[in-house]
């Protein structure tokens, strides 16, 4: 049963790798990459369960394909309700389906539910917890200066630079009646709000893509001079990160949690 999870361990992750690399570049992975992961594990996962049932190890497959199901449809719950992005839904469906279980023993053990995609999204989160602090110390090294929790989340971009970037504007910029400049950034209670109501959040991409739309905010942004925006680094580059970590290490939060108790 090792053969057809390694090769699709492979694939997987190669496809990861180009995944990641198109989000960060554009923000967008068209579905059609998902096409030869989807063709080359299909019929792996398919050989793994085959193998599974013929040794009769039945209630392993039920496990697995019970698993699966519940971790797609938890995985399309939260995109479809904005708690992750489409490509990062579909990279975790996929890889949900086409290698549920450890193709070989990581160096830190098999955590004991055994289900690869939940290690992968564990450790992603561990790691995805890194980000803030790059961008704080890269805006420390840079002279860049603003209040907590800002400074941790995003940084300064010039204004006739915003639509060259990517991320979302942590300020509220405004020009008032009597001309003057009014700005604040915006509390992270209604960042989440407006993320999850998908109102008031105005993201650099709209500006690049829907500049008539947004006449008002850019002439605002153009007399700011500096704007706060927040790059959010895609998931996809963490979710390759926790695979590549998974099937070499193991599960990280696993490992703590041993090492903690002294196993």
């Amino acid at each position: 049963m090792i053969v057809p999870l390694a090769i699709s361990a492979c694939a997987i992750t190669i496809v990861f790798l180009y995944a990641s690399w198109r989000d960060f570049r554009e923000r967008r992975v068209p579905f059609p990459t998902w096409y030869p992961l989807l063709a080359i594990t299909i019929p792996m996962v398919l050989w793994f369960y085959g193998s599974a049932m013929a040794q009769g190890l039945w209630s392993t497959v039920a496990t697995f394909v019970a698993l699966t199901l519940l971790f797609s449809f938890i995985f399309y719950f939260f995109a479809y309700f904005n708690f992750f992005g489409g490509a990062d839904a579909w990279a975790l469906i996929f890889l949900s389906v086409g290698l549920p279980a450890f193709p070989w023993v990581p160096l830190a053990g098999i955590p004991p539910l055994g289900f690869l995609p939940f290690t992968v999204l564990v450790n992603a989160l561990i790691l995805n917890l890194f980000s803030p602090l790059i961008l704080f110390f890269r805006n420390l090294a840079q002279g860049r200066t603003g209040p907590f929790p800002y400074i941790f989340l995003g940084f300064p971009v010039p204004a006739p630079e915003l639509t060259r970037v990517f991320g979302f504007i942590m300020e509220d910029v405004t020009i008032g009646e009597d001309g003057e400049l009014r700005r604040c950034f915006i509390r992270p209670g209604d960042a989440i709000r407006r993320m999850f109501s998908g109102e008031g959040r105005v993201y650099t991409r709209d500006l690049r893509f829907h500049p008539d739309k947004y006449k008002k905010e850019i002439e605002a942004y153009a007399k700011a001079g500096d704007v706060w925006i927040s790059y959010g680094i895609p998931f996809l580059i963490p979710l390759t990160a926790g695979l590549i970590s998974a099937l070499v290490f193991g599960d990280i939060l696993f490992f703590l949690i041993r090492s903690m108790a002294g196993v």
